[in-house]
């Protein structure tokens, strides 16, 4: 009897609207995350671009391809999971996160070039 309520209670929670993956989707995500973690870190070790900010750059763009990856192998997101709102909250977030990353690194920059140095503020009193 405790097995059949189990079961009815299990059968509430397990919505055909959830998706899941497969083992192959599961080994896909893995392998592309893996992929995507050696090539910035090869990158960095292997000195491969002569420019600082340019592999800061591919960096960030792995990290980004990576985020994605991550978001539909492993949290299943897409258009069909929960008519699609899922995917739109996750698209706002994004939005929000890169305003504020962004418009802290401007500031932060901004300051940085206007700052006024040391010395010259040692002189005043």
């Amino acid at each position: 009897m405790k097995t059949e309520a189990h079961a009815a209670h299990a059968a509430d929670h397990h919505h055909e609207a959830h998706a899941h993956g497969s083992l192959s989707t599961y080994l896909l995500g893995f392998v592309l995350s893996v992929v995507l973690t050696a090539i910035p870190f090869w990158l960095v070790m292997g000195g491969a671009l002569p420019n600082k900010h340019v592999t800061a750059l591919a960096i960030m763009a792995f990290a980004v391809v990576q985020i994605v990856v991550h978001m539909i192998y492993f949290l299943h997101m897409n258009t069909k999971a929960e008519d699609g709102w899922s995917m739109m909250a996750m698209i706002f977030t994004i939005v929000m996160v890169v305003i504020a990353l962004s418009g802290s690194l401007w500031v932060m920059n901004h300051l940085n070039g206007n700052m006024m140095p040391v010395h010259q503020m040692s002189g005043m009193k």
